[in-house]
């Protein structure tokens, strides 16, 4: 065992932690210093260090920017034309009265697959108060049930930006990664739904006196524990209940502005709005399916894979980039009004890249250092290490990203760097990239606390504070955290 590249490896995520924590530089930077840090202490010359940073960079972005830059861009359409809401009321509806918690559980998982958590949760957030205000209670619960919704897809199913980050960081085949973060997420959602319904109505009565007026009026909720002289109360029938529709305007999108003279009112229902973001999500599942198919087909007969004529167009239209451009073609063609003026929609998408600037940054830094690691040998030597332990090597990958989120916040920083570390053991230690990357993912759904920015969003929106907050998010983020541990066994075990 080579002392010296475990030390390099130790001392390159010691370096991203402490200047992401204690100093005023980003996860970008932090990554970039972290590859240098370890390429030297590993003994890399130091020229060859530099020519890995910009390979892994370069390699990385080449195979994923193009999809992160599309997706976010199909995400702010969602946003702006109100597709995002038509969604929501129509997952209501489905679910209908009594199940409230499960529709805006769903609500979140599928808003937060093109859309950002944090601004998709200030997006959904009215609906929940809304529900709250007409039940006269259960709005914590309704916020937890929302804002996990959105961390479960926002870590395992792309086209969020840091499952595809960790997708082309690892060699993972998309298509896989989005059918299997797609199981998991169903299979947490429970967990999901259960802890809010548990723990919501216990803290029911920690609201904030802003967010509570702010939710209920001048009425109490139930159970709050809160009474006012000028409190009101709601008819206790079903009459509030009897059109999902009036809790939230269904269409209402007030980024686009008001419609010219004479123009028709815009209106986008949730089979329009679940196109931008279904099609491409099938296409390039549908290439995966067809070819494992047609792959097994071949190997069957012997030779080299070529795809099959039959399989060459969904190849094509298969491929995440393909896809993902037909997904903004749907988006903007499908959900915007045709007065909405060209230079406000390109506007849009200039937010959008803004917003993704940072994560495509962080994405190639983090296959920077995956290369440093990589040619200095010290990937090779933390394979080892690993392999003399009892320690499942699909394990690793989860501890690292687990670690990384504790200790500096962001979940995307920590897949990144739990992927960009472990990469170099998918192939020596029989690691399926498939595993590896759920392993980063699921790790770094851990307790999000006081230094995670999404911490902050849904604890203020809740008028949670203290240790109320920590009892309600953090414990619903660990919850699933842990429940996916089994999960990663299971997969293991049929994939691996």
């Amino acid at each position: 065992m080579d002392i010296q590249l475990l030390l390099a490896l130790a001392l390159g995520i010691t370096t991203i932690i402490v200047l992401v924590l204690r100093t005023r530089l980003d996860a970008f930077v932090a990554l970039l210093i972290a590859a240098l840090v370890t390429g030297a202490v590993a003994g890399q010359p130091a020229l060859e260090i530099v020519g890995s940073i910009t390979t892994g960079f370069g390699n990385t972005l080449a195979s994923i920017g193009i999809v992160i830059g599309l997706g976010v861009g199909i995400g702010k359409i969602l946003e702006v034309s109100g597709a995002a809401n038509a969604l929501a009321l129509a997952f209501l509806r489905i679910f209908g009265k009594g199940r409230e918690p499960w529709a805006m559980g769903s609500v979140g998982a599928l808003v937060s697959i093109p859309v950002f958590c944090d601004s998709g949760y200030v997006i959904m957030n009215p609906l929940a108060r809304s529900i709250a205000r007409v039940k006269r209670g259960g709005y914590v619960t309704l916020a937890l049930a929302l804002g996990c919704g959105m961390t479960l897809t926002h870590h395992m199913v792309p086209p969020t930006p840091g499952p595809l980050a960790v997708a082309g960081i690892l060699g993972t085949d998309l298509g896989g990664l989005i059918l299997a973060g797609l199981i998991f997420t169903v299979i947490l959602l429970p967990v999901v739904v259960f802890y809010a319904k548990w723990m919501g109505p216990k803290l029911e009565s920690t609201i904030s006196t802003e967010i509570r007026e702010a939710v209920y009026g001048n009425a109490t909720s139930a159970g709050s524990g809160h009474h006012s002289s000028t409190s009101t109360t709601f008819a206790d029938d079903d009459s509030a209940h009897s059109n999902v529709d009036d809790l939230v305007p269904a269409n209402s999108a007030p980024m686009l502005g008001t419609p010219p003279e004479g123009a028709k009112p815009h209106h986008v229902g949730a089979f329009l709005g679940s196109l931008p973001l279904i099609v491409p999500l099938l296409l390039i599942i549908a290439n995966t399916v067809s070819a494992a198919i047609d792959q097994s087909a071949q190997g069957a007969l012997g030779g080299e894979y070529k795809p099959s004529s039959w399989a060459v167009p969904l190849a094509f239209f298969g491929n995440p980039v393909v896809a993902l451009v037909i997904g903004v073609l749907l988006a903007v063609y499908l959900l915007l009004p045709r007065w909405t003026p060209r230079n406000k929609v390109q506007g849009w998408f200039a937010d959008a890249a803004a917003s993704a600037g940072l994560i495509l940054l962080i994405t190639g830094a983090g296959g920077a250092l995956g290369q440093v690691l990589r040619d200095s040998g010290v990937g090779d030597e933390l394979a080892t290490a690993i392999a003399a332990t009892p320690l499942p090597a699909f394990l690793v990958p989860f501890m690292i990203a687990t670690l990384v989120r504790i200790a500096q916040g962001s979940g995307t920083v920590a897949m990144i760097t739990a992927a960009s570390v472990t990469a170099p053991l998918v192939t020596s230690l029989g690691v399926d990239p498939l595993i590896a990357a759920l392993a980063c993912t699921s790790g770094s759904m851990v307790f999000s606390y006081f230094n995670d920015s999404y911490f902050w969003v849904v604890t203020r929106f809740t008028g949670l504070d203290g240790t109320a907050a920590l009892r309600g998010w953090s414990g619903i983020t660990t919850a699933v955290w842990a429940g996916s541990i089994p999960l990663l066994f299971i997969a293991n075990a049929i994939i691996g």
